[in-house]
């Protein structure tokens, strides 16, 4: 029995080969593009699950509040904040700090035999930890031990991964005892390997140096035992008693805090202590990324691509169920018939459901073709640990078979209910017509034309709005110059005379324009700040701006403009600065002249000597907040150079560039020359809107490739139904327009209706959108009509197509048979 349902089937199919090949296609771009999506999301909501007691791990946090409401958040505490929780709070299981080595050091493995030693440079995993970590992040110990093996100073546990590289062809056994170099300065040695964690993590370090050897080398933070001072890389992990709730913790951890750190008397910010779930690190977006090497997810972002999986595979559904409801009419003699001979109406609807399902089926072996192509298309986009393989995922296969059944019903069961519901007598005298507009069955394909086309309309309005609103992104003047400059850094441990041989190498290049030394240039990922307090003679103010350190070049490199005052003087150590607008505004000046000559607090008086207009110091998703650019060259570890304007690339560039890495080089011959171009920084921040914009134009293309497969089948069968009223009409003097005209004008209506109810739907999504950055694009009136028109022109060029072929067929053939 069911080998004669898939003959039947396949015989239908052969009948109807331009309907299955519409059916076909539609279904397997949704099934592919939706298989693709699953890889994704599976790939991000799969991090950080190894650890049997994650659901009672926390991240301790910070929240700024400001004398003027505004809020910083901040992933990390100060480092007294461990041990004074350790000793003073019951209900923590373990406390665990952690530093990470932002500096990305250098590693030599020295060698014997007189041969050269192993050289790596730029390693971006290494951390400064003790056996709580450890015990927070269980790994599995290939040699040495737990209890041992980070006790004391100058201890070093590796991964299998960095043991390799570092001893390839020697055991984990034989590596322990073995020396290991930092920076040419720091010598420790190998007490353990352990095993690589092979699920997805956020913990992907590599080497673990013991956090003692912070305590007792030129590598011990300044800020060690100070209250008031945090660094991102300090990073402080709990794991709660079983039965402890942070909800009753946090209230004891801010107790902790403002016990030691108590607030001054006319201070009115406010810092507040709080815990992140370590589920939620790895989706992390109000305290930042927890480890700068760490790819961090979007939940909205993933959201977005399970709705986009599912309006796909929608629009496929609706195409087989237009489609198939629309050739009902052709199939009621065979439908008569089976019923005649006593089939039963749930043989009827296994019947049509098992072309459906047979249809799916080739559907999903076609979309595993299109899988890798679609990953391909989305490199940039997709995780680089994400890759497509029917045997190594174990969910793979079990989605699809979900898949296919879930298709197969939401495509199938309509059309099986309509099709069996037909009577024999009605069917056997050819009284059911798929044509009849006022049937139940051609409402509701109507509708679902409409909804493909709202959801058509809504991906085109969608994709232009990003598109505009990441082109105001790229193009608004951010308060300062950022063509034509690169910036590059030197290492922060290299002597100040290094530093000076480097500037005047640099200064005799003549294709150089321009010349500063800075802590950063003026808009960067990462953020500076401090403390500082102003006191106006009524109360003390309390600020925590960015902070930006520059010399005298800095200001006229990057074009930034001074309101009142002069610019910073050039000095190896900082005694002056100039604050931005929204600085001054805080600080109670309703004049920035009136800032001029007034001291700031911050370690010692500083004196205010400008105030520079404010520019936008990080992405436009936050407003600009206070800030503050001192002198001091001694912390300016960054040259910016400023070349002549012209072509980007351009030969007189590339000369140039050559010229400045080898006096880089001269210099610093075993450092590597890494520059990068401000503007490209800049670019940077909005990498997440320039994938989801790349996102938009794929998936609205195949949305409306869908919508437009679907309408083309409905028009190929709407004009095989009227082929005889098109040759009568002919015979009676309508021209081929007027035909054209009549047949699409029901379309064209469907059409204007979709747009008519997505613009409104595309709007209010726009504006929710829009609400994630704090400047931001206008609604424009033209995004709309756009979209609308480019939906409206496809789809009068489908009908106009298809029915200009169907009018201008010889009516003589189109009447043979009456």
């Amino acid at each position: 029995m069911l080998k004669n349902y898939f003959r039947v089937a396949l015989r239908n199919f052969w009948r109807n080969k331009a309907f299955a090949l519409i059916n076909i296609f539609g279904l397997s771009i949704g099934i592919s593009a939706a298989l693709v999506i699953f890889l994704i999301v599976e790939y991000d909501f799969s991090f950080d699950h190894f650890e049997r007691d994650g659901a009672r791990i926390y991240r301790l946090a910070m929240d700024y509040t400001s004398d003027n409401g505004e809020i910083s958040h901040w992933g990390d505490v100060c480092i007294p904040m461990g041990p004074a929780i350790q000793k003073e709070i019951t209900g923590l299981e373990l406390v665990a700090p952690f530093r990470t080595w932002d500096e990305n050091p250098k590693v030599t493995i020295p060698t014997s035999g007189g041969k050269q030693p192993l050289v790596f440079k730029n390693q971006k995993d290494q951390i400064f930890a003790d056996a709580r970590y450890f015990n927070l992040i269980r790994y599995t110990w290939l040699s040495g031990t737990i209890k041992t093996s980070l006790n004391e100073p100058y201890q070093v546990v590796l991964t299998e991964t960095n043991a390799r590289k570092y001893y390839p062809g020697l055991s984990s056994t034989d590596i322990v005892g073995k020396t290991i170099v930092f920076d040419d300065t720091i010598h420790a040695v190998i007490t353990g390997v352990v095993k690589n964690i092979e699920s997805n993590t956020d913990f992907n370090f590599g080497t673990f140096v013991s956090r003692s050897t912070l305590e007792t080398s030129r590598l011990k933070p300044g800020c060690w035992e100070l209250w008031g001072c945090t660094n991102s890389a300090d990073q402080l992990f709990v794991r709660l008693t079983p039965g402890m709730t942070p909800s009753r913790l946090v209230p004891l951890l801010n107790q902790v805090y403002k016990r030691h750190n108590p607030p001054g008397s006319n201070d009115h910010s406010s810092i507040a202590i709080d815990l992140q779930p370590l589920s939620d690190l790895h989706f992390d977006t109000v305290y930042g990324s927890s480890f700068d090497n760490n790819r961090s997810a979007h939940k909205p972002t993933l959201y977005g691509l399970l709705a986009i999986a599912a309006f796909l595979l929608l629009l496929a559904c609706i195409n087989f169920i237009n489609l198939t409801t629309a050739q009902a009419s052709e199939r009621a003699k065979e439908i008569g018939i089976r019923k005649t001979l006593g089939g039963q109406r749930n043989q009827l609807i296994f019947q049509f459901l098992s072309e459906t399902f047979l249809l799916t089926v080739i559907s999903t072996l076609l979309s595993l073709g299109f899988a890798p192509l679609l990953l391909k298309a989305f490199a940039d986009f997709i995780p680089p640990g994400l890759h497509f393989s029917l045997t190594a995922q174990s969910l793979v296969i079990p989605f699809l078979a979900v898949l296919i059944m879930t298709v197969c019903l939401l495509s199938g069961f309509y059309p099986a209910l309509v099709m069996s519901a037909y009577q024999p007598i009605s069917m056997l005298r050819n009284q059911v017509s798929g044509k009849n507009a006022g049937t139940r069955s051609a409402w509701f394909r109507k509708s679902l034309t409409v909804s493909q086309f709202v959801i058509a309309q809504f991906f085109i309005i969608a994709t232009l709005l990003v598109a505009k609103q990441i082109d105001y992104l790229m193009n608004k003047d951010l308060g300062f110059k950022k063509e034509a400059i690169l910036y590059f850094g030197i290492n922060s441990n290299q002597s100040r005379t290094k530093k000076l041989v480097l500037l005047n190498k640099l200064r005799a290049i003549p294709g150089i324009a321009m010349i500063s030394q800075a802590s950063d240039p003026p808009a960067t990922g990462g953020v500076w700040t401090s403390g500082m307090d102003y006191k106006n003679g009524k109360k003390e103010i309390h600020e925590e701006p960015q902070i930006k350190i520059g010399d005298t070049n800095y200001f006229p490199l990057f074009g930034l403009h001074l309101l009142a005052g002069t610019n910073i003087t050039q000095s190896d150590t900082l005694n002056s600065i100039i604050i931005n607008e929204t600085m001054s505004r805080n600080l109670g000046f309703s004049d920035v002249h009136q800032a001029i000559g007034k001291q700031m607090d911050w370690n010692g008086p500083k004196p205010i000597v400008g105030v520079v207009a404010d520019f936008h110091p990080q992405s436009l998703h936050r407003p600009i907040g206070p800030l503050v650019i001192g002198n001091g060259t001694n912390s300016a570890d960054i040259f910016n150079i400023a070349l002549p304007s012209q072509r980007a690339g351009s030969a007189a560039w590339s000369a140039t560039i050559s010229k400045v890495e080898r006096a880089f080089k001269e210099v610093y011959p075993e450092d590597d020359f890494d520059y990068t171009f401000t503007d490209e920084t800049i670019a940077k921040f909005y990498t997440s809107e320039k994938n989801t914009e790349r996102l938009l134009y794929w998936a609205t293309g195949l949305v409306v490739f869908i919508s437009c497969l679907g309408l083309l089948g409905l028009v190929i069968f709407v004009t095989n139904q009227r082929t005889k009223e098109i040759g009568i009409r002919k015979v009676i003097g309508a021209s081929i327009t007027q035909i054209v005209i009549l047949i699409s004008r029901d379309f064209a209506k469907l059409v204007g209706l979709a747009i008519l109810i997505a613009v409104p739907l595309a709007w209010w999504a726009s504006n929710a959108w829009l609400k994630n950055f704090a400047y931001q694009t206008s609604l424009s009136w033209w995004v709309f009509a756009a979209g609308g028109g480019t939906l409206l022109l496809l789809a009068l060029v489908i009908l106009c197509l298809r029915t200009l072929k169907a009018a201008m067929v010889n009516p003589v053939e189109s009447l043979r048979t009456e």
